[in-house]
């Protein structure tokens, strides 16, 4: 989450900053704009989303949003490429000035750099040459999958694009681009060294290509902002999903792929936090001091991962998982070693988000381990504290049992007959049923049925005519037809218990709806007694007609209609 925070707040003032090397008078502005483009990287997460409107309140997807939509957000690949090749371009162009700046491939070079300055603070300012180009990547291998169906069709395959992409676009033109850098500081050094990208632009400081390197600078820090932003949407999934975070709204944006989800909360969290940091972060080399502690953070906790996970997860050998780790958690390691030593000076703030966020998710998973710890140990089966009375009810009109008298006798008493256990404790409390249809959620998994069930008939010794114990299911499908998502058995125990399990797609609103629920009780009484069940269908549709909302507790609740 710092570094969805930190790229927005570091890429769109660096690339704005440059305004200054043209236009001095527009100095005391680059605060204002920038939030005003880091407010538009959250409308890009929006509309990118679709849900256009959020970061500007409710409104309609009119003409206007579509315009806008074309113009900034479609189009991100055509926008990078085309950013790419113009970093390209320059840094041939500044190559000229310098041709023996190709000795730079010699890595014997960067050795006697730290041989002759002793400075190891320099990594944490080289590692800066390596971020924000993940992050436009990022949001380039998430059009590409978008579209993996398309590149199907044409026999292409998604690794394979991407592979000559990155390996014959985009790392070729990152290098030209630091290498003519480079060369200018040798020749220029002091004339270019206050803001060297922006100083080395061919041509004159006011001219038409100064303009329009500054124009793709801008879009392509949105088009990196917005993809760190999505990441962090999908970080926050997967949290959520492994019951790490509290529940939150997501919105579901793809007919087709679960993880493409849109989270309005922490969109607009994202987008108070940078603006405030924007606005506080007076030094620029302070937010750049935080924003390298956050990256390198993130890349050496990736290396640790991978590592594990080589191990854990993909089950090869150790010393496979040690390799990796030496190999790249050295290297990580050396950044993040720099980039720690940058704590007093800005790199606090990353460090205390990560905390604050390693905090309250060490809470969460403890208190959600002992709610669900006291659900397990609560949890009965229904024979354990309902009984039947002994005598069977001579039915006159019905073939069933659903008028035989019900008691309540409390748990943790050995298994005899209803009198033994009335002498062990007392008089048994007779169950009034009462002529409603109550529907209990079971939000967790296990036997028995859930606590909140008995903490029910403990204190109001009642239980309604028809009693369901729902349990949702989220499918990976987009949407779950009608007719196949109640999935319905009887509770042999109780007459009139049922047990129900509720599919839903990830795009369907979650809706259980009362008439189709018990129409499918209704075929399935039907279906499993072909004689007698008319009394009971009838009883159970008069029943559903009357509509009561009832909640029981947080962890589950009871709706009875």
């Amino acid at each position: 989450m710092a570094d969805g925070i930190l790229t927005p707040a570091v890429s769109v003032t660096s690339a704005v900053g440059g305004i200054v090397v043209a236009k001095q008078s527009v100095s005391k502005d680059i605060v204002p704009i920038s939030i005003v483009c880091s407010k538009i990287s959250r409308c890009d997460a929006s509309i990118q989303c679709g849900i256009p409107g959020d970061s500007f309140g409710p409104v309609r997807r009119t003409k206007v949003w579509h315009i806008v939509d074309w113009i900034f957000f479609l189009p991100n690949t055509p926008v990078a490429f085309v950013w790419f090749l113009l970093l390209a371009g320059t840094g041939i162009y500044n190559i000229t000035f310098f041709p023996g700046i190709f000795r730079a491939f010699d890595p014997s070079r960067a050795v006697l750099l730290f041989v002759r300055t002793k400075d190891y603070d320099l990594l944490a300012g080289i590692l800066l040459a390596l971020t924000g180009c993940e992050a436009v990547f990022a949001k380039y291998v998430t059009v590409l999958h978008s579209q993996r169906a398309v590149l199907t069709t044409c026999s292409f395959q998604p690794w394979a694009v991407q592979c000559v992409f990155d390996t014959g676009f985009v790392l070729p033109s990152l290098i030209l681009a630091y290498l003519g850098q480079g060369a200018r500081l040798i020749v220029d050094g002091d004339a270019v060294i206050s803001n060297v990208f922006y100083q080395t632009i061919p041509g004159p400081k006011n001219g038409p290509l100064f303009w329009i390197v500054f124009v793709f600078a801008i879009l392509a820090t949105i088009i990196a902002s917005q993809a760190m932003i999505t990441a962090t949407f999908s970080l926050t999934q997967q949290l959520i999903n492994t019951k790490c975070f509290p529940p939150i709204r997501m919105i579901y944006t793809s007919e087709t792929i679960q993880g493409q989800i849109y989270i309005p909360a922490v969109n607009w969290l994202l987008m108070i936090a940078c603006i405030i940091f924007v606005g506080a972060f007076a030094n620029l080399a302070n937010l750049t001091n935080a924003y390298g502690f956050a990256v390198a953070t993130v890349m050496f906790s990736t290396s640790v991962l991978i590592a594990t996970q080589i191990y854990y997860v993909k089950g090869l050998p150790l010393i496979l998982g040690l390799g990796y780790f030496l190999v790249f958690g050295f290297f990580d390691g050396l950044f993040w070693g720099a980039a720690l030593k940058k704590v007093p000076k800005g790199a606090w703030v990353p460090l205390m988000i990560g905390l604050l966020l390693l905090l309250l998710m060490l809470l969460w998973t403890w208190a959600k381990a002992l709610e669900d710890k006291f659900d397990g140990a609560n949890r009965q089966n229904l024979r354990h504290f309902i009984q039947k009375d002994d005598k069977k009810v001579e039915a006159e009109d019905t073939d069933t049992d659903m008028d035989s008298t019900l008691y309540y006798v409390p748990a943790g008493v050995p298994e005899l007959n209803s009198d033994s256990r009335a002498l062990v404790l007392g008089e048994r409390r007779e169950l009034q049923r009462i002529p409603t249809c109550a529907i209990f959620h079971k939000m967790s998994e296990g036997k028995g049925v859930p606590h909140t069930f008995i903490g029910l008939i403990r204190q109001w010794p009642a239980i309604p005519r028809v009693v369901i114990f729902l349990s949702v299911c989220v499918v990976s499908v987009a949407r779950v037809p009608k007719e196949e998502r109640y999935v319905v058995s009887k509770v042999r125990s109780v007459e009139g218990f049922y047990g129900v399990t509720y599919y839903v797609g990830f795009r369907d609103d979650f809706n259980v709806q009362i008439t189709d629920l018990v129409d499918t009780i209704c075929d399935l009484e039907r279906s499993s007694n072909t004689t007698g069940s008319a009394a009971i269908i009838e009883e159970i549709r008069a029943i559903s007609q009357t509509a009561t909302h009832m909640f029981v507790a947080s962890t589950s609740c009871c709706y009875v209609v």
